[in-house]
């Protein structure tokens, strides 16, 4: 690794919390597929770590995550953005059957991918500035990582229409206001906060949350099958490669449909 270079997910263990710090902020966190494979060698560490008894994900440079990294979207054959989703969708199945609560702290923006990270997670707290975003009919494509699961688990099945539908900008107020996100507090304290309700879940009995979870993660899978062929599909539209561009070249997309 040279000297420009840096790990795309940084991990820190503080006695019963490892906190997961989404690291490329000349990206804005986006989740690039080197975060998403160091997604899933972190998380499979921590899940056979005993003492480790819960979990924080972040984002570093004041942001969460911008969401996919379109410009590594580079996918021109069905097997290939099959095979992208199979393994885009093992890091999330790590972090809704995991063991261990997660709880994501979030500054700054949350974005696409981003909310489906923040989804995947089961408690959330966020800075009173925050921003949040689901923005993938934007550039063609359905809204993935399972999020089209978990976020009306989340938020009703209502608000999760409007979120995704309308790629629509929502303040923390909002977002707290409909559940996405369960704590506010002060800008820059996302981290902090969210170390102490860790901290909390730390001390209760591991066996009864970890079951817990598995009960609320049922249908899952079958979500994530959907979405793996539907998104795939979606990737060798006119559309999506339509949307990619003007996301690019930071205009208006024109779509037809094909």
């Amino acid at each position: 690794m040279s000297a420009t270079e840096h790990p795309p997910l940084l991990v820190e263990r503080d006695g019963p919390v490892a906190t997961l710090t989404m690291n490329v902020p000349e990206r804005r966190n986006a989740l690039g597929v080197p975060m998403r494979a160091a997604f899933v060698e972190a998380l499979e560490e921590l899940e056979a770590d005993g003492a480790i008894r819960a979990a924080v994900v972040t984002g570093t440079a004041g942001v969460f995550s911008s969401g996919g990294d379109l410009a590594g979207m580079e996918v021109d054959a069905l097997d290939a953005a099959r095979e992208r989703m199979r393994r885009t969708h093992k890091m999330i199945r790590l972090m809704v059957h995991s063991r261990l609560p997660l709880i994501a702290a979030v500054e700054g923006w949350c974005v696409g991918a981003g909310l489906s990270v923040l989804c995947a997670c089961d408690h959330a707290v966020a800075a009173g500035d925050a921003l949040f975003r689901a923005p993938f009919a934007k550039v063609g494509l359905i809204p993935d990582l399972g999020l089209l699961h978990t976020l009306p688990r989340r938020i009703g099945f209502g608000h999760a229409r409007e979120l995704l539908l309308f790629g629509e900008t929502i303040d923390a107020r909002r977002a707290h206001e409909i559940g996405l996100v369960d704590r506010l507090c002060a800008p820059g304290e996302a981290l902090a906060e969210a170390k102490k309700r860790a901290l909390v879940l730390a001390e209760l009995a591991p066996l009864s949350l970890a079951f817990t979870k598995a009960v609320l993660a049922e249908g899952l899978e079958e979500a994530l099958a959907k979405e793996r062929e539907l998104q795939a599909a979606l990737f060798m539209t006119a559309d999506h490669a339509e949307g990619k561009r003007a996301f690019l070249e930071k205009r208006a997309p024109t779509f037809r449909g094909k």
